[in-house]
């Protein structure tokens, strides 16, 4: 693999460009034709006035272009003495890498490819070219992966580069699992960087089982001389995450563990972790969380806005914290307006609130949350007013369809532009549908169930964006209004809602290739108008109404075993609201940071929970 970065593509670095890199910039940039032509000068040896000597060739250059760009070149030319100006001789670096820098010195233009990728950035730090460190820098992130991601480090740190280390270690962390089971090079690391790596607490894990089995694969590689960092290793694993059965079995007992007097004080804190908190579950106690069992730092979060509880829209916001799985409320300042049964779409770290109800208004009026600022805005209005409206986001831009304007259910869609804060109508779909819901699969939007004044719906439907029209898909098992739809594992997942007679716990999935709905494991609880999303690989289904209150379940879908699991619930009872997942957000912290050490007393407990039947006056799908 090659990149070819050439001047008339690229104009010059912006960025960074030293004193003597002054072509780098922008302002001072001449023309990719004149600078071609001094290249041609070069290659016919036309007023050229310097050699550089190699092992087995030369070339013929002139000083002033190379000391235009390199630290190096400039400091040779113009202190050395003019007898040697003439003749260098720089066999430190090899004749292939010194021909493209030269060339690069001319027409910042430059082949990078993987196999030398390294020797280049060498070079170019050698002789003192930053523009050209920095286009292999960016190369070397472009095409880092599972198998490289740990010989980049390393070279990041032999080399001095900060922005290379610290890129290559994000990496690693961010894709633990795949690094410790599939990159080859984690068994080379020294005994400071894996202990480093593992003990971090933004490593990337649901539990910490991948954790304990890179430790044992590490010290297998060479166990003669590695069984004797044991326990500095157990320290680096949380303990009290693992399944108690997996400690006791596959920790506790391990043959390294056994032979080392060194991990007995460990194995006994967690022992006695384990019994305090069946102690602490059993009685209600509450419990300071050890070391050994504070959470890793998650990486993607669920936010989920507003709603509706207590017979009253809701201003509040939730995230779900899925390491430590629990919910927590975020700071009163950065609440929403009170507002219910809106639509909701991620782009980056915005989220945006579209339309809705507080009891009183159908709004057509739009808000954005930007997640790093924690700060609202008012963005375009929507052409109609729109509360039970279904919302996605596609390719950057975000898609309003039908609803219920306070008169009459439409039919009606339109599309949102951030870049331009506007919105257009698209074309309407087949049928009237409020109380919907919407999700994107393979560049498509699927809509399903819904009301439509009359009756709930079965039917669904597709929209091509490039053809700007609806395709009718065949319809669902069930009638369901008040659903929620999720794409994943290459299908649209249909979880809940209500067929006018019931709230429901069914599920079912539409499999795009075969045009056929089949049934999946039912939830625990029947709820409709609630929050649904996928993180961590799981279908994360939240609060909603059950017929006669606002509930605060929350419980996870795992696709290969076909089971719904009990998570934490709500920290209070709420429907009418959606969920959406704010990735990498870079101030996580500033989320979930608060009583991390207090973890085992924030989660609620099923039992100390009572719901209302404020919601059933106010939703539509009664």
């Amino acid at each position: 693999m090659a990149t070819h970065l050439h001047l008339s593509e690229i104009e010059c670095d912006q960025n960074h460009h030293s004193k003597n890199d002054s072509s780098e910039n922008p302002k001072r940039c001449i023309s990719y034709e004149a600078m071609k032509n001094l290249h041609e000068m070069r290659l016919s040896n036309t007023l050229c006035d310097a050699t550089i000597s190699q092992k087995d060739c030369s070339f013929r250059v002139h000083r002033a272009i190379l000391s235009s760009c390199s630290d190096y070149f400039r400091t040779l030319f113009t202190t050395t003495v003019p007898s040697e100006k003439d003749y260098i001789s720089l066999h430190e670096i090899r004749s292939p890498i010194m021909e493209r820098i030269i060339k690069y010195s001319y027409l910042r233009e430059c082949e990078i490819n993987e196999q030398d990728m390294f020797e280049m950035y060498a070079a170019a730090d050698f002789l003192g070219m930053p523009g050209l460190q920095k286009r292999c820098v960016e190369f070397i992130k472009s095409v880092i992966r599972i198998q490289n991601c740990i010989t980049v480090m390393l070279y990041g740190r032999q080399r001095m580069c900060p922005e290379l280390y610290d890129f290559a270690r994000r990496f690693i962390l961010a894709n633990f699992v795949a690094v410790a089971s599939k990159c080859d090079d984690v068994v080379h690391l020294a005994v400071d960087d894996i202990c480093d790596i593992l003990s971090d607490d933004f490593l990337n894990t649901k539990d910490d089982e991948p954790v304990w089995e890179c430790c044992i694969r590490w010290i297998e590689y060479d166990p003669a001389n590695r069984v004797k960092h044991v326990a500095r290793l157990m320290e680096t694993v949380r303990l009290g995450l693992l399944r108690t059965e997996y400690f006791l079995e596959r920790v506790k007992e391990h043959p390294y563990v056994l032979e080392c007097n060194e991990t007995k004080p460990i194995v006994i804190e967690t022992l006695t972790f384990i019994y305090d908190l069946d102690m602490a579950n059993t009685k209600k106690n509450k419990m300071k969380t050890p070391s050994l069992a504070i959470p890793r730092v998650p990486y993607d979060l669920i936010f989920t806005f507003g709603g509706w509880s207590d017979g009253l829209p809701q201003s509040i916001i939730e995230i779900y914290d899925t390491r430590a799985d629990r919910w927590v409320e975020v700071e009163a300042n950065c609440r929403t307006e009170h507002r219910a049964y809106y639509g909701c779409a991620v782009i980056g770290s915005n989220v945006y609130c579209i339309g809705g109800y507080d009891g009183v208004e159908h709004f057509n009026t739009c808000r954005k949350f930007d997640a790093i600022s924690m700060m609202w805005t008012e963005i375009a209005p929507m052409h109609s007013r729109r509360c039970y409206v279904s919302v996605v986001e596609m390719d950057g831009l975000i898609y309003a369809m039908g609803g219920f304007d306070g008169n009459s259910r439409q039919n009606t869609a339109e599309v949102y532009d951030p870049q331009s804060n506007q919105w257009t109508m698209i074309a309407p779909m087949h049928y009237l549908r409020s109380d919907a819901d919407a999700c994107v699969l393979d560049g498509k939007i699927y809509i399903v169930g819904g009301f439509n004044g009359q009756e709930c719906l079965n039917t669904a439907e597709m929209y091509d964006t490039e053809k700007n029209e609806w395709q009718r898909l065949p319809n669902m098992i069930t009638r369901r209004s008040g659903v929620s739809c999720i794409a994943h594992k290459g299908t649209v997942n249909v979880v809940g809602g209500f067929n006018g007679l019931i709230r429901m716990n069914s599920c079912e999935r539409f499999d795009p290739i075969t045009q056929r709905w089949q049934a999946f494991k039912d939830m625990y609880y029947p709820r409709s108008n609630f929050g649904l999303e996928v993180i961590d690989d799981m279908i994360f289904a939240i609060g909603g109404y059950d017929g006669e209150k606002a509930i605060w379940h929350t419980e996870s879908y795992i696709h290969e075993t076909d089971e719904w699991l009990e998570a934490s619930d709500l920290g209070r009872p709420r429907s009418a609201f959606k969920a959406v997942v704010i990735k990498q957000l870079a101030n996580i912290r500033s989320y979930i940071s608060r009583g991390r050490d207090n973890i085992r007393n924030d989660r609620r407990l099923p039992q100390e929970q009572t719901g209302d039947d404020s919601t059933k006056a106010l939703s539509e799908d009664n």
